[in-house]
């Protein structure tokens, strides 16, 4: 009786409904979004990693620059 009723559940599926644009779209959607984050984070570090850099080249030529130990 059990067996009969799941082969009933298998046989009203649609094959058409396991594949549903629908959700493929959203998924391509998230990951499109998901991408774009990941672009503008990107950019960010790469903005912050070019301004530590240049802090870092500063202090060093001051460091340089700096001759009060000299007198």
């Amino acid at each position: 009786m059990v067996n009969d009723i799941n082969n009933d559940f298998i046989d009203d599926i649609d094959p058409d409904d396991l594949d549903d644009d629908d959700n493929a779209s959203d998924k391509d959607d998230a990951d499109t979004l998901a991408n774009k984050k990941a672009q503008e984070q990107a950019q960010k570090n790469l903005l912050a990693r070019k301004r530590i850099d240049e802090l870092m080249e500063k202090k060093r030529l001051k460091e340089l620059l700096d001759d009060s130990e000299d007198w």
